[in-house]
């Protein structure tokens, strides 16, 4: 993992002014990377500002200070052309909600080659047809369903409709934004397995949002937690997992239940407050565990938890 990094995010702040008095710091100072190939899992409660990050990388938002890079490019000011049709054609983003995010009045061989069609890439209409059934076949959808339109189909359907919408431009981040929440637990392992199988095929990056911790951990290299607009730790999925030094990953890896019954009823949930906590996110700085493992603290809470 020498190689320069796919995505650069450095100290990335969203913040919103919901009034004249008023500003909400959705994320506040967010610092992360990934590579080419690698799957960056971003989890956190409800609010914690997780879609707001992948909105304000993708540039559904205009982050309102630091920087993203994308491929050496910063992509974090005013586009120019250039760089607005690099981060058009290679990051793209799935949606929680498949059904909001397909135009129900388009039939899905025109919602797949919408980008297609805004950047032109194709020559023929021919060409258009066999790349749409291309990615049809590859997403586990069947050419028939190319004429049919989004009511047509069940959520899991729609969510690989959603997801051949970004393949089809050969992406090299795809930004997965709680896309298997609105499924099934059996439908979310199958997209689950889909999006594996996708970058092993063609060495895609995702940056995957989520508040599942344990589909997180089955599909993940590398895993950053989020609260409250802050990156409280970071680490390989076995470093969250099996090392957690911060008590809020504590408290989220206490709340995932066991499948066995035995261990359920011995599993204690740990609690975690940040109002009575004592903890301030702003006067901490990003202390290293060990070479791939970063936590958010001071000096004394950082000695604290590491003695525990």
């Amino acid at each position: 993992m020498d190689a320069a990094p796919l995505l650069q995010v450095t100290d990335l702040k969203q913040h919103f002014k919901m009034s004249s008095k008023f500003t909400l710091k959705a994320v506040d100072g967010v610092s992360f990377n990934i590579h080419a190939g690698e799957t960056y899992g971003l989890v956190g409660e409800s609010g914690s500002g997780k879609s707001t990050i992948g909105r304000s990388i993708i540039r559904l938002y205009q982050p309102s200070a630091g920087k993203v890079t994308f491929q050496g490019v910063d992509i974090s000011g005013p586009l120019k052309e250039k760089e607005q049709t690099l981060l058009r054609t290679k990051m793209q983003m799935i949606f929680q909600d498949p059904m909001a995010c397909l135009n129900p009045r388009k039939k899905v061989i025109d919602i797949i080659a919408q980008g297609l069609d805004i950047h032109k890439l194709y020559k023929t209409k021919q060409e258009r047809t066999e790349k749409v059934y291309r990615i049809l076949d590859k997403v586990g959808l069947s050419r028939e369903h190319a004429n049919r339109y989004p009511h047509q189909f069940s959520g899991g359907q729609r969510q690989r409709i959603g997801i051949a919408r970004a393949l089809i431009m050969e992406p090299k981040l795809i930004i997965a934004d709680e896309a298997i929440s609105a499924l099934d637990v059996s439908i979310q392992a199958q997209i689950v397995n889909l999006l594996k199988d996708i970058q092993e095929e063609t060495n895609t990056a995702f940056l995957f949002i989520a508040h599942d911790l344990s589909m997180v951990k089955y599909i993940s290299d590398r895993i950053g937690v989020l609260h409250l607009g802050h990156l409280v730790e970071t680490g390989t999925t076995h470093d969250i997992f099996e090392h957690p030094i911060h008590p809020y990953t504590k408290s989220l890896l206490s709340a995932i239940p066991h499948a066995n019954p035995i261990k359920e009823k011995q599993r204690v949930a740990i609690t975690y407050n940040y109002a009575t906590s004592g903890i301030d996110y702003s006067k901490g700085i990003q202390q290293q565990v060990s070479d791939t493992h970063w936590v958010l603290a001071n000096e004394e809470e950082y000695a604290a938890w590491i003695a525990r």
